[in-house]
């Protein structure tokens, strides 16, 4: 008998990446919207092709192997590279290119739009898709090359193949409207928790400096009000009751103008730094690469603190922006 070479497939590892993610045959099988059997097959290609048993079924669900445990992970990265592949080819054939950004959701709203309006305009055949990420997932979506870029807070460790950019330093600061009780005054820090909080989509996150000073402040859920985005929340703000946490350059206008007034406290502010972070020089995509050297100019800052400054003649209509938790 002839024995037929077999390899790896595309629906075999999208098959056992979804049974690693979902720890059962039956989710994968429901994620991925074929049937038991299907998947079932997907793993005996797999496990006749590699030599390895993958995983087996134990009492308190699936137990992998470490072989099976490292072709989670390339699964995972292949998928990633053969969809970004496709991707790029379709861009090309188009003459375009695509970059794909992830960022936490106070960078997207405030100093992405200027960022991206600018560097946009310099290449009439790039494309830019901004997505808003937890800045935990940021790792996990370098790795499997569904985004180039991911910007956002510092991260307590850099993965290994990462490189990391720090690239503008920011100041976050409680406000109130200047009629509030505590606008004016020296405030102990105690009297912050108590109070009524307005608050953008950074505070449903795990990280990042909106959810340090809460949790710092030991502000209760309860007093917590999110609202779609950090402006809405400033808003409120501004029709005299609760507290917010601002950007110092987004509501620099409105502190001058007497419409918001920064709280006095010991606790009261906090320097941040937003980083970029890619993957390293031997595997960054040419536009990811191009965006790391754009973003460290004082063009780049200025766009990013104040908008691009860039007429509407110069905006592209290939910046695409998708916004999605």
């Amino acid at each position: 008998m002839t024995r037929h070479d077999e390899h790896m497939t595309p629906a075999q590892l999208r098959a056992f990446a979804a049974i690693a993610r979902t720890g059962s045959v039956g989710g994968a099988a429901r994620s991925l919207e074929v049937t038991d059997a299907a998947v079932s097959g997907h793993v005996a290609a797999l496990r006749r092709e590699l030599g390895d048993e993958l995983f087996r079924r134990t009492a308190s669900g699936l137990a992998f192997t470490p072989g099976g445990l490292r072709l989670a992970t390339r699964a995972v990265e292949m998928l990633g590279l053969q969809d970004r592949t496709r991707q790029e080819v379709q861009a090309a054939a188009q003459g375009r290119r695509t970059l794909r950004i992830a960022s936490s959701a106070l960078f997207a709203e405030y100093a992405a739009p200027g960022l991206i309006e600018l560097f946009s305009s310099r290449a009439a055949d790039l494309q830019v898709e901004l997505s808003i990420e937890p800045p935990r997932r940021f790792a996990s979506l370098l790795a499997s090359q569904v985004v180039d870029v991911t910007i956002g807070p510092p991260s307590a460790t850099t993965p290994p193949g990462v490189a990391v950019t720090p690239f503008l330093r920011y100041q976050v600061m409680i406000v109130a409207a200047p009629g509030h009780p505590l606008a004016g005054r020296k405030v102990a820090t105690p009297e912050l928790a108590v109070q009524d909080w307005f608050l953008g989509p950074s505070a449903a996150q795990s990280e990042g400096v909106t959810r340090y000073v809460l949790d710092t402040l030991q502000v209760p859920e309860a007093r917590q009000r999110i609202f779609q985005s950090h402006a809405a929340a400033l808003e409120e703000v501004r029709r005299g009751t609760g507290l917010a946490l601002a950007l110092g350059f987004a509501v620099r206008a409105d502190l001058e103008a007497g419409r918001l007034a920064r709280i006095a406290s010991a606790a009261s502010w906090v320097d941040a730094t937003w980083n970029a972070s890619t993957l390293n020089a031997e595997r960054v995509a040419a536009p990811a690469a191009e965006l790391i050297r754009f973003i460290t100019t004082p063009r780049a800052t200025q766009a990013m603190l104040s908008g691009s400054g860039a007429g509407v003649h110069r905006f592209r209509p290939s910046v695409h922006i998708t916004l999605w938790r």
